[in-house]
């Protein structure tokens, strides 16, 4: 069913027609170029129908999941705690700064997830991801550049799944988590270690900087190597949920083994519909 988030109207229809236990709010601008060359916009998307939906939400019961990410930090200290007050620098991280700090005084059930850079395929074949580009290029055997200087965690999508899962199932509420692999990477060395686990030629992948639109008012230190770390301490989730998130060496082999799974049983299916001829 099709839904505006802008629309205040529209937002309260939905709720009041499906009563869900749970809304996840996915909506939103998540690139960090995209987002300042279009502030009104990610403003709109990542703030403003939050609050639309939050508002119903508290109106209809419905408890409200609101995914954020580490971008809500400057990415200039070594470590980052979920108690760390938000130093976003970028537009995008701003809005996602301001759309946690609503959530948390205005709402009386939700659950955030402060997440690293997920992956997965998304399926939209005009609009790939990340993950997707990648490997756009180099089934096409192309060279293309990733950016070595913003380091992030990287982690499939699934694991957020199980992790919101779990969440539900134990009743979880008004908490933020940090939810992250445990370890942390430049695009660059992500793509190398993409390459080795679907053996793929690493040599086509270059080393580069990607344009980081930082805001004319954020407060930047002196920053002069122009590398960024955003590094999120996740031992609170950790020992909350009782488990451990993997490298993004072992979300990769899982990746990898997935795709695996999947594409076998594509061609197992596809060879019990052929016919055989004698």
């Amino acid at each position: 069913m099709p839904c505006d988030v802008l629309n205040k109207q529209e937002v309260q229809l939905v709720l009041y027609t499906f009563k869900p236990d749970i809304t996840i709010y996915a909506v939103g601008k998540s690139s960090i170029v995209d987002c300042a060359l279009s502030e009104r916009s990610a403003d709109a998307l990542n703030t403003s129908g939050l609050f639309n939906v939050s508002d119903s939400c508290q109106r209809y019961k419905s408890q409200v999941v609101y995914l954020s990410s580490n971008f809500v930090f400057s990415g200039e200290s070594d470590e980052y705690m979920e108690l760390d007050i938000p130093d976003a620098t970028t537009t995008y991280g701003k809005t996602q700064a301001a759309a946690e700090f609503y959530i948390q005084k205005s709402s009386l059930n939700y659950l955030i997830f402060r997440v690293c850079r997920l992956y997965g395929r998304g399926g939209v074949h005009t609009r790939r991801n990340l993950f997707e580009k990648i490997q756009y290029k180099l089934h096409l055997r192309e060279e293309f550049e990733l950016d070595d200087y913003v380091k992030t965690g990287f982690l499939d999508v699934d694991y957020l799944g199980m992790v919101i899962k779990i969440c539900i199932e134990r009743k979880l509420k008004n908490r933020l988590l940090q939810i992250s692999s445990s370890d942390f990477m430049s695009t660059y060395a992500f793509g190398k270690l993409y390459c080795e686990k679907f053996h793929e030629p690493a040599k086509l992948i270059s080393s580069g900087k990607w344009p980081y639109p930082i805001m004319s008012s954020a407060k930047v230190g002196d920053n002069h190597s122009g590398y960024l770390n955003f590094n999120m301490n996740i031992a609170n989730a950790e020992g909350y949920l009782h488990l451990r998130l993997p490298t993004v060496e072992e979300s990769l082999e899982y990746s990898a083994q997935k795709m695996r799974t999947l594409a076998d049983n594509k061609e197992a299916s596809e060879s019990k519909d052929s016919i055989n001829y004698i």
